[in-house]
């Protein structure tokens, strides 16, 4: 199957380089600007000569034919012909960068304006976007690139336009393998810089065989993502916290102490010296901690996706979880409890999950965020009204069963109890859709289309629609969920 892959390397570059690409962010940073007020003066002119039309005593059909007049370059192409009539005079220097800079500045507010419009028709799904903002001179370093002599050179260098040659940090060796192979092709190349360092992101259109792999193929992994422990296993595993952002936090505090005692920018003062390497200093140690997380994000989601044939995790509501707390009297205590879920970033680990399972044959099941895991006994069924985050274990209140299990390892072990009712919800014959076979413990009843409805794209083929790259959401269930095999998961 095609999938698009990123391969992102560092580099290496001299003095005269790092100017060179740092004239290039600057051009696009330029571009974006320039044509966002580009957009926006014409605007206001659409609005003076619709509302001037209107006083002078026109009807609004007449008005709107009169503000159509003026044209208005909402897509790529439009304010590519308008830079190209106006640059010479805008930007004398453009001549010194490649052309692809400024066209990857001007397709900011293109895609910006796209999504802004798209919101308030009601096409785009999620919040509403607001209208593009411009950027400031401290603002992320970035240019991209599509056309021109761009690509890997050999195992240690890379080309790009007009800038040349550029030597690398690591080895690119596996990249120029499979171009030179023909499984895979350079779509676009973005170059940005992070807290000093420059890195290069290759786009790929890449072959991948995963191996073929089925629902039934073995037992599903149902995954709690926690802060005590960054993933509880329903194999009864633990993966620990490495709490990245604690184990930098006084060096943290540190810089920004420093930071606080330089002399920054204001209202017509430029910031020292001193403060822009302060400033420098702090983003690295940001930076430190987001590679960090980022390195055992990946080890964790490549194993998952490449040790079990489904891995199951929850529908978290992020923003909900970490949403301020400031006027309940305990804002101290959830302020540090959203950072910590943030430190465990669970929307990046359900991402990486979403296209690793695709890339090795796996499938990835989204259950439901209210269907209570936590709350549901995985030996009975039985739920439990209500679970404070204090109560770390799970007691079960029917004298039947009696369980006692850590709460997050319940979790997962309901997680994966899912998966035998999806498989046969799949496998059943009549016409039976995969829900009408899903156990319901949630404690309100939530309209969710028919009833017994579920979502089900399996990136295996498993769900009705069996589109690649897709994943299974389980909405609702019906019957309790099969009692979990007894042994030390308990």
């Amino acid at each position: 199957m095609d999938v698009y892959q990123a391969f992102r390397f560092e580099l290496d570059p001299g003095n005269v380089t790092r100017g060179a690409l740092a004239s290039h962010a600057g051009g696009a940073r330029f571009a974006y600007g320039w044509g966002l007020r580009l957009v926006t003066s014409r605007l206001d002119q659409v609005a003076r000569i619709r509302e001037g039309a209107l006083i002078e005593g026109a009807s609004d059909r007449e008005a709107e034919a009169l503000a159509r007049t003026v044209c208005v370059p909402w897509s790529l192409p439009a304010l590519r012909r308008e830079w190209n009539r106006a640059k010479g005079a805008v930007a004398p220097w453009w001549a010194e960068n490649s052309k692809e800079c400024y066209s990857s500045g001007l397709d900011g507010p293109a895609r910006g304006l796209d999504a802004w419009l798209k919101s308030r028709r009601g096409e785009r799904n999620g919040p509403l976007v607001g209208f593009p903002r411009p950027k400031g001179k401290r603002s992320r370093r970035s240019f991209r690139v599509t056309t021109g002599a761009f690509g890997v050179t050999d195992e240690r260098h890379i080309r790009l336009p007009r800038i040349g040659v550029i030597r690398t940090k690591e080895p690119t060796g596996r990249l120029l393998g499979r171009v030179q192979a023909g499984t895979a092709r350079i779509v676009s190349a973005t170059v940005s810089q992070a807290a000093g360092r420059w890195y290069v992101s290759f786009t790929c259109q890449a072959e991948r065989d995963p191996p073929p792999r089925t629902v039934s193929a073995g037992p599903a992994a149902g995954v709690d993502i926690g802060v005590s422990a960054l993933a509880v296993l329903s194999t009864g595993e633990k993966v620990p916290n490495p709490k990245h952002l604690s184990r930098y936090q006084r060096r943290i505090t540190r810089r920004q102490r420093e930071l606080s005692r330089r002399c920054g920018p204001a209202k017509g003062r430029q910031p020292s010296k001193r403060w822009t390497d302060s400033r420098a200093r702090l983003a690295r140690v940001h930076a430190s901690v987001t590679r960090a997380r980022a390195d055992g994000l990946h080890k964790l989601t490549t194993r998952l996706a490449k040790s079990y044939p489904v891995v199951v995790v929850e529908d978290l509501n992020v923003a909900g979880m970490t949403a301020s707390a400031k006027g309940s009297g305990h804002w101290r205590g959830k302020a540090g409890l959203n950072r910590a879920i943030l430190d465990v970033a669970p929307g990046e680990l359900r991402r990486q999950l979403g296209y690793k399972c695709g890339w090795y044959g796996s499938a990835l099941v989204v259950a439901d965020r209210w269907y209570p895991s936590s709350k549901t006994c995985s030996g009975c069924g039985w739920r439990k009204p209500s679970l404070p985050r204090s109560e770390r274990m799970f007691r079960c209140g029917n004298e039947a069963c009696g369980l006692v299990i850590d709460r997050d390892l319940n979790a997962a072990l309901n997680l994966a109890a899912l998966v035998r009712a999806l498989v046969s919800g799949t496998a059943s014959s009549g016409g039976n859709r995969p829900g009408d076979h899903l156990a319901c413990a949630q404690g309100e009843e939530r309209s969710t289309g028919s009833p017994g409805c579920s979502s089900v794209n399996c990136e295996d083929g498993t769900g009705r629609s069996s589109r690649p790259g897709k994943t299974a959401t389980v909405t609702r269930q019906r019957v309790a969920p099969e009692p979990a095999p007894t042994g030390s998961n308990r």
